[in-house]
């Protein structure tokens, strides 16, 4: 529908750019956080929706199913034992809040701490939603450069020391600690010890994002920082979209009540969706367990095809590392490629990508550096996809070059 009615001088300064209209997925989709179609638990969903709307489909007459404003007491009941037993975390169905997607609660956390002009310190590749949010809220982001095991402790140091000797007190330390995105790198726990001694030695507060934290190769992950932390200054948000599906919206927040209580205030939306919160809490509850490592399973091979064409299609012209986990890899070609512009390209011959400088805090360290979403496609659709961007960038930019698919990687 078009309007004679001009509304533009009515939009507020700082809007963000308008949406375009959807067009659909490319034919070759390496973008954003989607799973694994053949691994969404479809026939115990269906059971568990089944049997939570026999039994309690009444009580959808309620805001809150009578539970309060926090989320379904019984998801939440859920997550007090998951959290205990996959990630060390203590806490009890009070300190728990449930979200529409760990989106809404990055809205609430900073929505609750951040003014503009504030400070807060990132991971120098991070969650490009998390930094979009931060660009419209007017907030300083302060990168700290990444190796293999995550966040660097001795730049963060100095760095919290120089802002100290300016008199600026960080809103936060933002960080996704078990399998970071997009490196997918795991935080070992002698650096989450040094990161919450850091945070206490500065009296600034650790905001944890362990949204990927369920996909761990080995099964086996470092206790949450929440864990860690001695005195409370951790908020932990987390999500249950990379483990069972991402359309239906269910995050989690676990903070001090000093904190959540000023997040309820905020969350004005009468409540996250309640079905979705009773299926879960259903379904979780016996199946949680041995899903995730058939998901984990699934998941590894294709990181494994996606790996293999990329050394195929690009040689030693693709440089990564291997992640420990998740649904992304982050890939790093040479500097004369630029990601902004491959990315239009490819595009255009049907294959989405995330280019680097959009998960950065720093545009010219990741140029040339692209994140690779390899979960929803099939093995031949990454084959294909990889051979099609290949062409692509070699067009672009002579990348790689005609001899690299007979190279080898070291």
């Amino acid at each position: 529908m078009t309007s004679s009615f001009d509304f533009a001088p009515l939009f507020p300064a700082g809007l963000p750019a308008p949406s375009a209209r959807w067009t659909g997925l490319a034919k070759y989709n390496f973008v954003g956080g989607n799973n694994d179609s053949e691994q969404v638990p479809l026939d115990e969903l269906i059971e568990a929706t089944n049997t939570v709307l026999r039994r309690e489909g009444r009580s959808l007459a309620t805001y809150g199913l009578a539970h309060g404003p926090q989320g379904y007491l019984p998801l939440r009941e859920f997550l007090v034992t998951k959290l205990g037993r996959d990630a060390g975390i203590s806490c009890t169905v009070d300190d728990l809040l449930i979200v529409s997607g760990s989106l809404q609660a990055l809205d609430l956390v900073n929505a609750t701490l951040l003014a503009r002009g504030d400070t807060v310190i990132f991971e120098q590749e991070s969650y490009q939603g998390s930094l979009t949010r931060l660009a419209r809220l007017g907030v300083k982001v302060v990168g700290i450069p990444l190796d293999k095991d995550g966040m660097r402790m001795d730049v963060l140091a100095t760095t919290l020391a120089d802002l100290r000797s300016r008199g600026i007190r960080p809103k936060y330390i933002y960080t996704i600690p078990t399998v970071q995105n997009p490196t997918g790198s795991i935080m070992p726990e002698s650096r989450r010890a040094e990161l919450v001694r850091l945070a206490t030695e500065y009296g600034v507060p650790i905001f944890e994002d362990d949204c990927y934290a369920d996909l761990v190769w080995s099964g086996q992950r470092p206790p949450a920082i929440y864990a860690m932390s001695p005195n409370g200054g951790v908020i932990h948000i987390g999500s249950f979209s990379k483990s069972i599906a991402p359309a239906l919206r269910v995050g989690f927040v676990v903070a001090p009540w000093e904190v959540m209580s000023r997040m309820l205030a905020l969350k004005t939306d009468a409540g996250s969706g309640a079905l979705e919160q009773m299926v879960l809490a259903t379904y979780c509850k016996p199946h949680f367990a041995s899903h995730v490592p058939a998901l984990t399973k699934a998941l590894r091979t294709k990181l494994d095809t996606l790996m293999e064409a990329l050394d195929e299609q690009f040689g030693t012209a693709a440089e990564f590392d291997e992640p420990k986990g998740g649904i992304f890899l982050w890939v790093k070609l040479p500097d004369q490629v630029d990601t902004l512009r491959l990315y239009q390209a490819a595009l255009a011959a049907g294959v989405s990508i995330n280019p680097g400088p959009e998960w950065s805090t720093s545009k010219e360290h990741s140029s040339s550096r692209l994140r690779l979403c390899f979960a929803s496609l099939t093995h031949q659709q990454i084959r294909e996809g990889v051979a099609v961007l290949a062409e692509v960038c070699r067009k672009e930019f002579g990348v790689p070059a005609r001899s690299a698919n007979v190279e080898t990687r070291a």
